[in-house]
This record gives structure tokens, C-alpha cells and sequence, in this order.
């Protein structure tokens, strides 16, 4: 009996090391920066160099209007934590100003949805058929529910 416990029990410790090993062995890479976001690209997508250089100077130029919106968005979390500390810490809200603040986050919003579609929409232009049907077909759900969610 105690054979057969110290054997079930071997079995189902190394069936579980086995998988673990093999899901770490076949984990991609982890896309942290925008190097390995085109690897990613180039890898999965089939892009030949002259198509990842192209996004890559797309990327470039656009990243000094993302960066700006970036910022934006930043500057606008800010007014809204201090909307919501005002209204713990003393029970009042400025509704104007609330107000006007809502209105620059929808305009904010639209802004880094165009901004993105812009980039997304050059992006593809660069790549053949098949390689934008995929490109889109992994971005445009993201799209969607951004848009979704800037119309609340």
C-alpha cells in the first residue's frame, strides 16, 4: 500500500514539474518595449525589413503627439483625484468644474482614438493583404472597445 501511495504520489509530482516545464519552455517572450513589440511583429506577421523600418519611423514620428496625450491623460487623473479627495474630505464638488473636466476627457478621449487609428491605420498600410487582415484582426477588438468606452 505504501508503495502504491509513494508511486501515485512520484507520478503526480513529475506529471506536474513535466507540465510546468513544458508551458515555461514555450512561453513567448515578454513585449515590454517597442523593440520587442516589432520583433513580435516581424515574427508573427511575416514582415520583411523594409516594412518593420517603415513602422518603425511611423512609430517614431508619432510618438511625440502619443507622448503629449500621454500627459494629458496623466494631468486630467490628477484633477480627477483631487475631485474625489475634495468630495471625501469635505462632502463638496465644484460641478462646473467637474463638468468641464468631463468635457476635456471625452475631447482627450477622441483625441488618442484618432491618434491610435492614425498610427494603426499607416501602420497597415505598409503590409500586404494577408499580413493586415491579421495585424487588424488582433488590434481592432482593442479599437472597438476603447470606443465603447469613450462614448460613456
Amino acid at each position: 500500500m505504501k508503495r502504491t501511495l509513494l508511486a501515485l504520489t512520484l507520478g503526480l509530482v513529475l506529471g506536474l514539474g513535466a507540465h510546468l516545464a513544458w508551458f515555461a519552455a514555450r512561453q513567448p517572450a515578454p513585449v515590454h518595449d517597442f523593440e520587442s513589440q516589432l520583433a513580435w511583429m516581424q515574427r508573427d506577421l511575416n514582415l520583411d525589413s523594409t516594412q518593420v523600418a517603415r513602422i518603425r519611423t511611423l512609430h517614431e514620428q508619432a510618438r511625440p503627439r502619443l507622448l503629449a496625450l500621454a500627459g494629458e491623460v496623466e494631468r486630467l487623473q490628477r484633477e480627477f483625484a483631487a475631485f474625489e479627495e475634495m468630495r471625501v474630505t469635505a462632502g463638496q464638488v465644484d460641478f462646473v468644474k467637474f463638468s468641464r473636466v468631463v468635457v476635456q476627457q471625452r475631447i482627450l478621449d477622441h483625441e488618442c482614438l484618432d491618434a491610435a487609428r492614425e498610427l494603426i491605420a499607416a501602420t497597415a498600410a505598409t503590409m500586404t493583404t494577408a499580413q493586415r487582415d491579421q495585424y487588424l484582426n488582433l488590434l481592432i477588438p482593442a479599437l472597438q472597445g476603447a470606443a465603447v468606452g469613450s462614448y460613456n
